[in-house]
């Protein structure tokens, strides 16, 4: 640690070229991007991070200033302060908010489906003032999953909940697996818990819950890859207007990014035919999404 900075786990894959740093979204880890990283080494240096809090990274404050230091310093260690930042979720934000502070080196970023609930006018054809509700229950209800605690037994079952998205999703189980494995941790009480840990998960959603996001992809004087995910992750278990609720929002996201496309030329919008989890479900179109922006 410096400061407040951290030295993060960072997976170096190799390859020649501009580099990219991936970034993954909040309560994920490197591994999301065992299958999409390979892809992109055809043409570049990648490297992979875990975020802090998150992983095999150290905990601490989950503040935007210091988060986009450890990011910083990252770049630096590796000597690529010039790096593309790719990122999925909160990833994407966070490499929308790290080009915007270094223009002057940052050639630009990804963002893959880093565009959070959006506002309650963003969800076609439904009265906002029942949007606005029903996003308070959401972000209650995942305030209230956050810090999972686990027994042994419940490391199996949380393994057996990604062998039924692995079935639903088509995406291959080794994948979803070594995600939960990395982010599992054993605490000093011995308890095992899901990182981020409740703190650093709490900090983390009041860090980003104000930003607007929209507003920033306005200020990027840089080009911008904005990916959206085609496809609706198919509902399980949760209330019945949670469904239609998203399939609002998507007419809205991708109504409101086809026109800031033709209001900003550095921004480009690419649609990835897979649902938000998308550099598991489908890296081969993420992969070929960034290398034609690189390109």
């Amino acid at each position: 640690m410096t400061g407040d900075r951290f030295a993060l786990a960072v997976h170096e894959y190799g390859g020649e070229g501009p580099p990219l740093l991936l970034l993954h979204g909040a309560g994920r880890t490197l591994a999301d991007w065992a299958a999409v990283a390979p892809l992109l080494v055809v043409r570049h240096r990648v490297l992979s991070v875990d975020l802090r809090g998150h992983g095999r990274s150290p905990s601490g404050p989950w503040r935007l200033p210091e988060v986009l230091g450890d990011i910083e310093q990252v770049l630096t260690a590796h000597g690529i302060p010039g790096a593309l930042l790719v990122g999925h979720s909160l990833g994407g934000m966070l490499a929308v908010l790290y080009a915007l502070e270094h223009p002057d080196v940052t050639p630009g970023a990804v963002d893959l489906d880093g565009f959070g609930w959006g506002r309650p006018d963003q969800y076609v054809g439904l009265d906002p003032d029942v949007v606005a509700g029903h996003l308070v229950k959401m972000r209650e209800l995942s305030v209230a999953g956050q810090g999972r605690e686990l027994s042994a037994e419940g490391l199996k079952d949380l393994l057996a909940e990604q062998r039924g998205i692995s079935d639903r999703l088509g995406i291959p189980y080794e994948l979803l697996e070594a995600g939960v494995l990395r982010a599992v941790r054993r605490r000093d009480d011995g308890a095992l818990e899901v990182r981020p840990g409740r703190r650093d998960a709490l900090q983390m959603l009041g860090a980003v819950a104000g930003l607007d996001l929209f507003a920033l992809f306005r200020r990027m004087t840089t080009p911008l890859l904005l990916g959206r995910a085609r496809r609706a992750v198919p509902a399980v278990t949760g209330p019945d207007w949670f469904e239609p609720m998203m399939a609002a929002y998507a007419k809205g996201l991708a109504r409101d990014l086809a026109a800031l496309a033709e209001e900003r030329e550095q921004v480009t919008v690419a649609g990835i035919d897979a649902t938000h989890a998308m550099l598991l479900e489908n890296p081969r179109a993420v992969a070929d999404a960034v290398l034609a922006f690189t390109a």
